[in-house]
């Protein structure tokens, strides 16, 4: 009642462009956001609050600030008119043929202030080919979600070009410093310097203009974004220019040349310091948090404690000299990652050289291990608690809501004061966006088991019962792992008889696949053209036909033991009637299309063939061979035309037959000779631009899964 008076009282914000919340709605939702009223009135933080409006024709949605009302908005969406607003960029919002009133005034809050999200390297695997519209659908899904601290990164190249010019290099040294566009993440975490440069300078000129869109759209709405700032990592031509400095090479990291670490007690680390952050607030603005993450997989110069608690004691000292209100955000990812060399007496050292809540850790993978409770509390300084979820944007089925729910209550109710935030640290926007989703829904207080019948209402636009089932067989049942490096089918594997060929791809999954299948079916009883559906069809038709690859994959390593080339030719046969339909059934959205992923990549180019091939040749070795000895396959994806002329066509194909060849003329299969070749045939893979394919529409998602779901009845993929 006394909230009912207050927003009886209050004066409605415009849902005219100049107000942020309402212009979301508006960009959203179009002429059906005249739909809604939004009021900011005096509640508790982090609060939102919905009801019939005075005169009964809108819903009225009020809350302490935009992210809230956002918030409160897709609380209406999801609950009241079944709409989903998807992460996809492509994806339209599907309208309600109704518009029911909520029956009372509803609401929640957030338990904790902070909401984070991103990841270094979502800006290779996922964001960079990304240009306004995409981000501009993405920052509001985020408001939606209830995300106020997304990590920024977008445009600093711009800003370091600056300083390295000031500081004596050419532009060409500069960039040919720089990476390519993909690698830039790990270019940014000082892993690699060069790989794939030099950086086109159209690149750094659009990606500037690019950050400042994002950053006046985030803080439009209420958002904190996280800038970056100077981490120790210098050029090597730095260490000639100033040969008195204290540069040293940190280890090298996945076979990559080492990178050179400027000392944060050297005077110059100041200076750049100061220089960076200047000419970022200038070109951007400051929300006073920065993103700074030293040694991240790497060795420092020295494990010793003292010499750790000078790096970060001086650090944030340079950071607090240009910035008096700057805290520091770092990923704890390192302190998992290399747990066995930070231990307790160095960690300690470290974390507690800078004075207490000036540093903030994220904690990056609690699903699978919470550094804060092995720490102390990361010894009383602050931390967000992270959900990672993916690795490379590997598409496979993971993501335990009840778990996450589970954990997640545990650590709000044990971790005391110095727990500030939750939030998602993924590598790619995989194929399990409704993890995430629930991740921040439950932060307001919904329930998995809620959250579960929503999520299949809203993907249908109707609540439809075989759907609910579907969806709680899937939570109970399949998505019941976590993920991890290289986690993939057998589908996206090098070809080996046994295994899976290489350190990356991994082929586990712990469900029955049958279970899959049982869901596919009842999610099948009433298609339906929403688009939500059909990314779920695609999504979980292809995982349980890549789950079955390894299983004919098997029977032809029998038959090929047992000399039984009648066997091994029906066990090939089957794998290419499945491989191809996976692969048509993945063309059918555009999330699934590896030629939309290049599209975007050669979008970048303009009119410059030149520079089209280039982006186009950078987007093929990400997803492919990576780059450096190690890391093939690190980012593989179960995707349209990726499947057929990638891991079809050059890999699987000529491993079937030349096994099958070999064993017919009484010989055994040359394994050794054959990965040479392969690794021949994918780096001309990724080298091959300008073979570009128009991606399919949609619609045709329900008639592929209906003749796949025939296929299997008719036991068309039996080997």
């Amino acid at each position: 009642m006394l909230l009912a008076l207050a927003v009886a009282m209050a004066t409605p914000l415009s849902t005219s462009a100049q107000e942020a919340v309402g212009a979301l709605a508006q960009r959203l939702l179009g002429k059906e956001a005249q739909r809604f009223l939004f009021l900011k009135v005096d509640v508790p933080s982090d609060s939102f609050y919905i009801q019939r409006a005075p005169g009964g024709r809108e819903v009225l949605i009020c809350g302490d600030n935009d992210i809230s009302m956002a918030v409160g908005l897709n609380h209406y969406l999801r609950k009241y008119a079944k709409v989903h607003v998807s992460w996809l960029n492509t994806e339209p919002v599907a309208f309600s043929k109704t518009w029911p009133m909520p029956p009372y005034c509803e609401g929640g809050r957030a338990a904790v202030p902070q909401r984070f999200f991103l990841n270094y390297c979502t800006y290779g695997y996922t964001m960079v080919w990304w240009q306004w519209p995409q981000w501009e659908r993405f920052i509001d899904w985020m408001a939606l979600n209830g995300i106020n601290m997304p990590l920024a990164l977008t445009g600093q190249e711009a800003v370091w070009q600056e300083v390295w010019r000031e500081m004596g290099m050419s532009d060409e040294e500069i960039r040919a410093y720089f990476s390519g566009p993909a690698h830039l993440p790990w270019h940014r975490m000082a892993n690699l310097d060069g790989f794939g440069g030099p950086l086109p300078q159209s690149w750094i000129d659009g990606q500037k203009e690019l950050q400042k869109q994002i950053l006046a759209r985030e803080r439009a709405l209420g958002m904190t974004p996280v800038l970056p700032a100077f981490a120790g990592h210098v050029p090597s031509r730095i260490a000639e220019l100033y040969p008195q400095a204290d540069i040293k090479h940190l280890s090298p990291w996945c076979g990559f040349e080492p990178t050179c670490f400027l000392n944060s007690t050297d005077p110059l680390f100041a200076d750049i310091q100061r220089r960076y952050l200047a000419k970022q607030q200038a070109l951007y603005g400051t929300d006073h948090i920065y993103g700074v993450d030293p040694f991240n997989e790497m060795d420092p110069p020295s494990w010793e404690p003292d010499y750790l608690a000078a790096v970060s004691e001086n650090l944030y000292r340079t950071l607090q000299q240009s910035d008096p209100e700057a805290r520091w955000l770092q990923m704890s990812w390192v302190f998992y990652y290399k747990r066995k060399q930070w231990t307790p007496e160095r960690l300690r050292a470290y974390l507690t050289a800078v004075p207490q809540d000036s540093l903030v850790l994220l904690d990056y993978f609690c699903e699978k291990t919470e550094v804060w409770r092995e720490t102390e509390g990361f010894y009383g300084q602050p931390f967000i608690w992270c959900y990672l979820g993916n690795f490379g944007g590997n598409t496979m089925l993971v993501g335990d809501l009840y778990a996450i729910e589970g954990k997640l209550k545990a650590a709000l109710a044990e971790s005391g004061k110095n727990l500030q935030g939750i939030g998602s640290t993924l590598e790619g926007f995989d194929c399990s966006p409704q993890t995430y989703e629930y991740l921040f829904a439950s932060v307001w207080g919904l329930s998995a088991h809620d959250f579960v019948d929503q999520w299949a209402d809203m993907r249908y636009g109707k609540e439809d019962k075989d759907a609910r089932q579907a969806w709680h067989l899937l939570a109970d049942s399949v998505y019941k792992d976590w993920s991890f490096y290289g986690l993939g089918t057998q589908m996206v594997a090098r070809p080996d008889f046994e295994g899976h060929g290489t350190y990356y791809t991994k082929p586990y999954y712990s469900y029955n696949n049958d279970r899959l299948l049982e869901a596919i079916r009842l999610l099948m009883k009433n298609p339906s053209d929403n688009y939500g559906y059909c990314y779920d069809i695609v999504n979980l038709l292809s995982q349980w036909m890549g789950n079955r690859f390894m299983d004919i994959r098997n029977a032809f390593t029998e038959a090929y033991k047992a000399g039984d080339t009648e066997a091994m030719r029906r066990a090939y046969l089957a794998a290419e009637r499945l491989t191809l339909d996976a692969n048509e059934l993945l063309r059918a959205l555009p999330e699934f299309d590896f030629y939309k992923w290049l599209s975007d990549a050669r979008a970048w180019g303009g009119k410059d063939r030149k520079l089209q091939d280039y982006y186009e040749t950078q987007a093929r070795t990400l997803l492919t061979v990576w780059g450096g000895p190690v890391l093939n396959d690190y980012a593989n994806r179960l995707w349209g035309g990726l499947l057929r002329n990638y891991y079809w066509h050059e890999r699987w194909k000529p491993f079937f037959r030349g096994a099958l060849q070999v064993r017919r003329e009484g010989g055994d299969f040359d394994e050794e000779t054959f990965r040479r070749q392969l690794t021949e045939r994918e780096q001309a893979f990724a080298r091959r631009p300008r073979s570009m394919f128009p991606y399919k529409k949609y619609p045709q998602t329900v008639r592929q899964a209906r003749r796949i779901l025939k296929h299997i009845n008719q036991g068309r993929y039996n080997p």
